[in-house]
Protein backbone atom coordinates (compact mmCIF):
# COMPACT_ATOMS: atom_id res chain seq x y z
CA UNK A 1 0.00 0.00 0.00
CA UNK A 2 1.40 3.36 -1.03
CA UNK A 3 1.01 6.14 1.53
CA UNK A 4 1.45 9.73 0.44
CA UNK A 5 2.69 10.79 3.86
CA UNK A 6 3.40 7.99 6.33
CA UNK A 7 3.07 8.36 10.08
CA UNK A 8 5.11 5.15 10.45
CA UNK A 9 2.31 3.21 12.14
CA UNK A 10 2.24 -0.59 11.83
CA UNK A 11 -0.52 -1.87 9.55
CA UNK A 12 -3.05 -4.53 10.52
CA UNK A 13 -3.13 -7.26 7.88
CA UNK A 14 -5.25 -9.71 9.87
CA UNK A 15 -8.42 -7.67 10.50
CA UNK A 16 -11.73 -9.55 10.27
CA UNK A 17 -15.25 -8.17 10.59
CA UNK A 18 -16.01 -11.11 12.89
CA UNK A 19 -14.25 -14.20 14.19
CA UNK A 20 -15.81 -17.34 15.60
CA UNK A 21 -14.60 -20.18 17.78
CA UNK A 22 -16.21 -23.56 18.27
CA UNK A 23 -15.83 -26.30 20.88
CA UNK A 24 -14.63 -24.04 23.69
CA UNK A 25 -17.82 -24.38 25.74
CA UNK A 26 -18.66 -28.01 26.48
CA UNK A 27 -22.28 -29.28 26.43
CA UNK A 28 -22.46 -29.60 30.22
CA UNK A 29 -21.16 -26.02 30.60
CA UNK A 30 -23.84 -24.73 28.24
CA UNK A 31 -26.50 -26.61 30.21
CA UNK A 32 -25.16 -25.08 33.41
CA UNK A 33 -25.46 -21.59 31.90
CA UNK A 34 -28.98 -22.24 30.61
CA UNK A 35 -30.00 -23.25 34.12
CA UNK A 36 -29.13 -19.71 35.31
CA UNK A 37 -32.30 -18.42 33.66
CA UNK A 38 -34.61 -17.09 36.33
CA UNK A 39 -37.89 -15.51 35.26
CA UNK A 40 -37.84 -13.42 38.46
CA UNK A 41 -34.58 -11.77 37.36
CA UNK A 42 -35.60 -11.31 33.73
CA UNK A 43 -36.24 -7.87 32.28
CA UNK A 44 -37.46 -6.65 28.94
CA UNK A 45 -34.45 -5.52 26.93
CA UNK A 46 -33.90 -1.79 26.52
CA UNK A 47 -31.53 0.00 24.21
CA UNK A 48 -28.09 0.72 25.63
CA UNK A 49 -27.89 4.03 27.41
CA UNK A 50 -31.66 4.27 27.46
CA UNK A 51 -34.31 3.26 29.96
CA UNK A 52 -37.03 3.21 27.32
CA UNK A 53 -38.23 0.21 25.36
CA UNK A 54 -38.25 0.43 21.57
CA UNK A 55 -40.13 -2.54 20.19
CA UNK A 56 -39.53 -1.27 16.65
CA UNK A 57 -35.79 -1.82 17.08
CA UNK A 58 -35.45 -4.52 19.74
CA UNK A 59 -37.69 -7.09 21.37
CA UNK A 60 -36.17 -9.74 23.64
CA UNK A 61 -35.72 -10.67 27.31
CA UNK A 62 -32.47 -10.46 29.25
CA UNK A 63 -31.03 -11.19 32.65
CA UNK A 64 -27.57 -10.37 33.91
CA UNK A 65 -24.89 -12.88 34.88
CA UNK A 66 -23.31 -11.32 37.94
CA UNK A 67 -19.53 -11.37 38.25
CA UNK A 68 -19.45 -13.60 41.34
CA UNK A 69 -16.96 -16.32 42.31
CA UNK A 70 -19.32 -19.06 41.10
CA UNK A 71 -19.56 -17.36 37.68
CA UNK A 72 -15.85 -16.58 37.40
CA UNK A 73 -15.27 -19.53 35.06
CA UNK A 74 -17.50 -17.92 32.41
CA UNK A 75 -15.90 -14.49 32.69
CA UNK A 76 -12.42 -16.03 32.71
CA UNK A 77 -13.04 -18.16 29.63
CA UNK A 78 -14.54 -15.29 27.64
CA UNK A 79 -11.80 -12.88 28.75
CA UNK A 80 -9.12 -15.30 27.54
CA UNK A 81 -10.82 -15.63 24.16
CA UNK A 82 -11.25 -11.86 23.84
CA UNK A 83 -7.58 -11.20 24.62
CA UNK A 84 -6.34 -13.90 22.23
CA UNK A 85 -8.64 -12.71 19.44
CA UNK A 86 -7.68 -9.10 20.00
CA UNK A 87 -3.96 -9.89 19.96
CA UNK A 88 -4.35 -11.72 16.66
CA UNK A 89 -6.80 -9.43 14.87
CA UNK A 90 -7.39 -5.96 16.27
CA UNK A 91 -4.73 -4.60 18.67
CA UNK A 92 -7.32 -2.58 20.61
CA UNK A 93 -6.46 -1.30 24.09
CA UNK A 94 -8.70 -3.41 26.34
CA UNK A 95 -9.40 -3.16 30.06
CA UNK A 96 -12.09 -5.78 30.63
CA UNK A 97 -15.84 -6.29 30.92
CA UNK A 98 -17.31 -3.06 32.28
CA UNK A 99 -20.87 -4.38 32.22
CA UNK A 100 -22.25 -7.72 33.35
CA UNK A 101 -22.64 -10.44 30.78
CA UNK A 102 -26.20 -10.68 29.51
CA UNK A 103 -28.13 -13.91 29.16
CA UNK A 104 -30.53 -13.16 26.32
CA UNK A 105 -33.66 -14.96 25.20
CA UNK A 106 -35.39 -14.42 21.87
CA UNK A 107 -38.84 -16.02 21.62
CA UNK A 108 -41.26 -16.10 18.69
CA UNK A 109 -41.64 -12.57 17.32
CA UNK A 110 -38.48 -11.26 19.05
CA UNK A 111 -35.66 -9.60 17.11
CA UNK A 112 -32.98 -6.90 17.27
CA UNK A 113 -32.80 -4.77 14.13
CA UNK A 114 -29.63 -3.28 12.61
CA UNK A 115 -27.50 -1.50 15.21
CA UNK A 116 -23.99 -0.86 16.54
CA UNK A 117 -22.89 -1.81 20.05
CA UNK A 118 -20.64 1.26 20.13
CA UNK A 119 -21.87 4.84 20.48
CA UNK A 120 -22.11 7.85 22.75
CA UNK A 121 -22.25 7.82 26.54
CA UNK A 122 -22.05 4.61 28.54
CA UNK A 123 -21.36 2.48 25.43
CA UNK A 124 -18.52 4.68 24.14
CA UNK A 125 -15.89 2.46 25.79
CA UNK A 126 -17.00 -0.75 24.05
CA UNK A 127 -14.35 -2.22 21.78
CA UNK A 128 -15.23 -5.90 21.25
CA UNK A 129 -18.64 -7.56 21.28
CA UNK A 130 -19.11 -11.25 22.01
CA UNK A 131 -22.06 -13.57 21.44
CA UNK A 132 -22.18 -17.19 22.61
CA UNK A 133 -24.81 -19.40 20.99
CA UNK A 134 -26.51 -21.48 23.69
CA UNK A 135 -29.41 -23.00 21.74
CA UNK A 136 -29.32 -25.88 19.33
CA UNK A 137 -29.84 -24.44 15.83
CA UNK A 138 -32.78 -26.83 15.32
CA UNK A 139 -34.57 -25.38 18.39
CA UNK A 140 -35.62 -22.23 16.53
CA UNK A 141 -36.28 -20.73 13.12
CA UNK A 142 -35.14 -17.25 12.17
CA UNK A 143 -33.02 -15.64 14.87
CA UNK A 144 -29.89 -15.37 12.74
CA UNK A 145 -27.06 -13.13 13.89
CA UNK A 146 -26.17 -11.20 10.74
CA UNK A 147 -23.49 -8.66 9.90
CA UNK A 148 -23.68 -5.86 7.35
CA UNK A 149 -20.28 -5.88 5.67
CA UNK A 150 -20.31 -3.08 3.14
CA UNK A 151 -23.57 -3.90 1.33
CA UNK A 152 -23.37 -7.64 1.90
CA UNK A 153 -25.33 -9.40 4.65
CA UNK A 154 -23.37 -12.28 6.21
CA UNK A 155 -24.84 -14.85 8.62
CA UNK A 156 -22.81 -15.94 11.65
CA UNK A 157 -22.64 -19.65 12.50
CA UNK A 158 -25.57 -21.01 14.53
CA UNK A 159 -23.85 -24.07 16.00
CA UNK A 160 -24.51 -24.48 19.72
CA UNK A 161 -21.53 -23.29 21.75
CA UNK A 162 -20.11 -21.06 19.02
CA UNK A 163 -18.42 -17.89 20.32
CA UNK A 164 -18.56 -14.96 17.91
CA UNK A 165 -16.28 -11.96 18.47
CA UNK A 166 -16.46 -8.72 16.50
CA UNK A 167 -15.55 -5.04 16.83
CA UNK A 168 -18.41 -3.18 18.49
CA UNK A 169 -18.57 -0.73 15.56
CA UNK A 170 -19.66 -3.45 13.10
CA UNK A 171 -23.33 -3.19 12.05
CA UNK A 172 -25.32 -6.29 13.01
CA UNK A 173 -28.78 -7.61 13.81
CA UNK A 174 -30.69 -10.66 15.04
CA UNK A 175 -33.49 -11.54 12.62
CA UNK A 176 -37.00 -12.21 13.89
CA UNK A 177 -37.65 -15.56 15.53
CA UNK A 178 -40.46 -17.27 13.66
CA UNK A 179 -40.52 -20.44 15.75
CA UNK A 180 -38.96 -21.66 18.99
CA UNK A 181 -36.49 -19.93 21.31
CA UNK A 182 -32.89 -18.76 20.87
CA UNK A 183 -30.71 -18.14 23.90
CA UNK A 184 -27.26 -16.60 23.99
CA UNK A 185 -24.76 -14.77 26.16
CA UNK A 186 -23.86 -11.27 25.05
CA UNK A 187 -20.87 -9.37 26.41
CA UNK A 188 -18.83 -6.29 25.64
CA UNK A 189 -15.13 -5.77 26.28
CA UNK A 190 -14.27 -2.14 26.93
CA UNK A 191 -11.19 0.00 26.82
CA UNK A 192 -9.96 3.60 26.73
CA UNK A 193 -11.09 5.88 23.90
CA UNK A 194 -9.83 5.12 20.41
CA UNK A 195 -6.77 7.20 19.69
Amino acid sequence: MSINYSFGLPLKHNFAEYVYYQGLFLPHEIDRILNFWDDDKTIKATLSGDNKYDDELRKSSVMFIDNTPENDWIYSKLASIAVACNNERYWFDLLGFHQELQLTRYSTGDFFDWHLDFGAGEISARKLSMTIQLSDPDDYEGGDLEFMINKKIVKAPRTKGTIIVFPSFIMHRVTEITKGTRQSIVGWVSGPPYR
